[in-house]
C-alpha cells in the first residue's frame, strides 16, 4: 500500500521551497505519493501518512510559517510520522558537519515528537527580497549552497524507513 507524504515548507526568497520539491522527486521514487504546499496554504494534515516539514532560517530564526504550521496542526501531526529540515546557512558548513536546528526548530522537533532534523544549506542569489537579504548578496556572500545529493539521501532514509514500518505490520 502507497503511504501519502507531504512535503510543506516556509521560505521568503524559494530556496526551502527548492529543497521541498527535492525532497518530494526522491519520495516518489521510492513509490511515495507525495504532495508539495507552502506551510501557510495547508489547512489539514489528515490525509497524509508522514508530514516532512521545512523552515527557512533568516536570522537565526526558522521561518514563521514553518512555526504557525507546526503549532496549528500540532494535533494531528502527533498522530503521524514527521520530520523536519532547516535551510539556510551561506557556505559549505551544512555538507560538512551536523547543524543544530535553531529554537523555532528544536521546540516543533519536540512538541511533534520528530523523528529527525536536518540543516541543508541554503541559497541567496540577485532579486531577493528583504534589505538584509540584498545586502549580503551585494556584498558577495550570496550564492547557491543546497546540496541535492545530500537532500536526496535524506529524503530516500525517509522513504525507506517507512517502507521497512510497512513490512512489520
Amino acid at each position: 500500500m502507497a503511504r501519502r507524504a507531504l512535503v510543506a515548507y516556509g521560505t521568503k526568497n524559494g530556496s526551502t521551497q527548492g529543497i521541498a520539491e527535492a525532497v518530494a522527486a526522491a519520495l516518489r521514487t521510492h513509490t511515495v505519493e507525495t504532495e508539495v504546499h507552502p506551510a501557510s496554504e495547508v489547512e489539514d494534515v489528515s490525509p497524509y501518512d508522514l508530514v516532512v516539514l521545512g523552515g527557512a532560517l533568516y536570522a537565526g530564526r526558522w521561518h514563521r510559517d514553518a512555526v504557525r504550521f507546526a503549532r496549528r496542526h500540532r494535533a494531528a501531526l502527533l498522530e503521524r510520522a514527521v520530520w523536519l529540515f532547516s535551510s539556510g546557512p551561506l557556505d559549505a558548513s551544512a555538507t560538512q558537519r551536523d547543524i543544530p536546528p535553531v529554537r523555532g526548530a528544536r521546540r516543533a522537533a519536540a512538541h511533534l515528537d520528530a523523528r529527525r532534523h536536518v540543516t541543508f544549506g541554503g541559497r541567496l542569489e540577485a532579486g531577493a527580497q528583504g534589505r538584509m537579504a540584498r545586502m549580503i548578496v551585494e556584498s558577495g556572500r550570496g550564492g547557491d549552497y543546497r546540496d541535492f545529493d545530500r537532500i536526496a539521501a535524506w529524503a530516500t532514509g525517509i522513504a525507506e524507513e517507512c517502507a521497512a514500518e510497512a513490512q512489520l505490520r
